[in-house]
């Protein structure tokens, strides 16, 4: 009798997690865009498992930010956008929301160049899938509803999942990547640097606070919810940290001992052929064609998520057009503009790519820094506000890329007396 009463309990847990499911690991996959498969493929390409050690550091930041960020939500019934404007006052909001906006059209633009590179890949050109795919995504978002978008990022999320057949067709040496793990070589070139950077900037984005605590609100998270919405920040966390993993073995395993070098993730996609076949060539492309679709969806999402909050206009999906003009226009416009500068010939969609993640990295303490503040406040977070060890890895964090961020400024001065 007890045996069936835990049985029926545990069930019972278990479905409420499902309906519960989503913000947490969205927002995680999400991260595994078009930008930081390019990444952590370069980073993989160049410096082979060397860098994989950075993925550590960067899960337990990511779990205890997001963590912050879903307790907000669920404690505040508010946004980020919104807590910070409240907090800081509306001209030090748009300067930072600003920098934020320019980040974010070009993390969009990488999407859509991801889109235009994976279909490449099959021989469709840029001309004809960027725009199928932009109307496509602008349909799913205007049109539909946040329960059904939802159900569709699952699938996106369990797609990413193939970088592991990726990563296993090249045959990867795991002594040696445990050893490159267990004792890193770090070293204090502006290229090493900027790589690890960009490793930490697309793995923990800017723009992944502000949806993930927009999320909670719009389905409707209440405390008592807590418990299981930190299972899902801590699914959604492992899942980003395994894909990125799995894409750098990929790509170490296979281009590293052959020199091969790589400028974007379609690079990576058609090396692979000749050195584990066409399948793993196609998954690879398979996987960033889903990735781009997926961050090409939710990007701008977010980016309209959190400047209507900002300015207090109406925002969420399930609104009709009438009710959150300012949302759907701003999301319109930003996947014109950056499925625009994609379709332009022979743009440096490159360039785009590796410094918007730069810049990710460099805008990440601003925010990480208001979050700290804020989560801290009684008279916003009352019992819930941060526990010192929370503090102490979220503080850190942010001195730290404070301090990668200065050095990646000053190492071409330093270079001009050596």
């Amino acid at each position: 009798m007890l045996y069936r009463l835990s049985r029926r309990s545990f069930w019972k847990k278990f479905v409420l997690w499902l309906a519960i499911l989503g913000p947490g690991i969205i927002t995680g996959s999400v991260d595994n865009d078009a930008g930081g498969i390019t990444t952590y493929s370069v980073a993989g390409a160049i410096y082979g498992y060397n860098l994989i050690w950075t993925l550590i550091p960067s899960f337990i930041v990511l779990f205890i930010i997001q963590e912050m960020n879903a307790r907000m939500g669920i404690v505040t019934g508010k946004g980020l956008a919104d807590l910070i404007r409240e907090n800081t006052g509306v001209k030090l909001t748009f300067l930072i929301f600003l920098g934020l906006f320019a980040a974010d059209i070009g993390n969009t633009t990488t999407e859509f160049a991801g889109i235009a590179g994976s279909t490449q890949v099959i021989g469709i050109t840029k001309y004809i899938s960027v725009p199928i795919v932009g109307i496509l995504i602008w349909f799913l978002v205007v049109k539909g509803t946040y329960k059904i978008a939802e159900r569709i990022f699952l699938v996106f999320s369990a797609a990413l999942l193939t970088y592991i057949i990726s990563a296993v067709m090249g045959n990867p040496d795991w002594h040696e990547i445990g050893r490159s793990i267990a004792h890193p070589e770090v070293h204090m070139d502006e290229t090493y640097i900027a790589m690890v950077l960009g490793i930490i900037g697309t793995t923990i984005a800017p723009w992944m606070q502000f949806y993930m605590q927009s999320s909670v609100i719009e389905k409707g998270l209440k405390i008592k919810h807590y418990k299981y919405t930190l299972i899902d920040v801590l699914v959604g966390c492992i899942a980003t940290v395994a894909v990125a993993f799995f894409i750098i073995v990929a790509c170490a395993s296979t281009l590293h001992p052959r020199g091969v070098q790589i400028n974007e993730a379609k690079d990576a996609a058609m090396a692979l052929e000749p050195l584990s076949g066409h399948f793993a060539s196609f998954i690879f492309a398979f996987g960033l064609f889903i990735a781009s679709i997926f961050s090409a969806t939710i990007l701008p999402l977010a980016t309209a998520f959190y400047i209507c909050e900002a300015f207090g206009f109406e925002a969420g999906i399930d609104r009709k057009w009438k009710e959150a003009p300012e949302f759907f226009s701003l999301y319109t416009a930003i996947l014109i503009i950056s499925a625009g500068i994609v379709m332009i010939p022979k743009a440096p969609l490159i360039r785009i790519t590796i410094w918007t993640q730069i810049i990710n990295g460099i805008l990440l303490p601003v925010v990480l820094i208001c979050m700290m503040l804020l989560v801290n406040k009684k008279d916003i977070m009352g019992k819930h506000v941060n526990r010192p060890l929370n503090n102490i890895i979220g503080w850190t964090a942010v001195v730290i890329l404070v301090m990668l961020s200065l050095i990646l400024f000053m190492q071409p001065i330093i270079n001009l007396f050596r």
